[in-house]
């Protein structure tokens, strides 16, 4: 079964960002491991790496026995996706992103800061490779989920997606009701 998170992510890349293909979980040929989601724009040449963590209650928090382990366990995932996107699509314009809903901020002397994190990675990913990490959590996630609800509101054709059929459902039932009561029906 499709992960959910992963999905929303492959729909935004086909829907928003024009990718003619989307691959989940793709298993790199040359380094074990796999790449949450691929997408490539073939037109504009552009190639969409991105690593997806959706934990809502816990926030970006993978650990390795029973410690934080979020800056390690991403930078190693981008020490094989970077040489990965490099060798195979090296025409191509590589976006290196990570998506999670709910990334946990703490305060200034907190052990575990999510954002911190992030900032880490960030740093190390560039230091290493000279590549930059887009990182769409937060704020930055619900404006991307919003944009999947308007294209799903403005689309009359049945999606095919089960997420972007339930957004379109959704939009399309608000719309309906929101013309019913003004009709005063209930």
């Amino acid at each position: 079964m499709l992960n959910p998170g992963e999905e929303i992510v492959g729909e935004y890349l086909k829907l928003i960002n024009s990718c003619d293909f989307v691959e989940y979980n793709l298993y790199t040929p040359d380094i074990q491991g796999e790449i949450d989601v691929v997408g490539i724009n073939a037109k504009d040449k552009t190639i969409y790496i991105c690593e997806v963590a959706t934990h809502l209650i816990t926030g970006l928090q993978y650990t390795k026995n029973n410690r934080p382990d979020n800056v390690a366990r991403f930078c190693k995932k981008f020490k094989k996706n970077i040489p990965y996107a490099r060798k195979y699509f090296p025409d191509y314009k590589h976006h290196f992103m990570i998506w999670s809903p709910v990334v946990k901020t703490a305060g200034v002397n907190a052990k575990n800061n999510q954002l911190n994190d992030i900032e880490t990675i960030k740093e190390n990913v560039y230091a290493e490779f000279d590549e930059r990490v887009e990182v769409i959590a937060n704020h930055n996630y619900a404006k991307c989920l919003q944009e999947l609800r308007d294209y799903a509101a403005a689309e009359t054709k049945e999606l095919q997606s089960p997420i972007m059929r339930l957004m379109q459902v959704e939009e399309h039932l608000m719309r309906h009701n929101f013309r019913l009561t003004k009709k005063g029906i209930t």
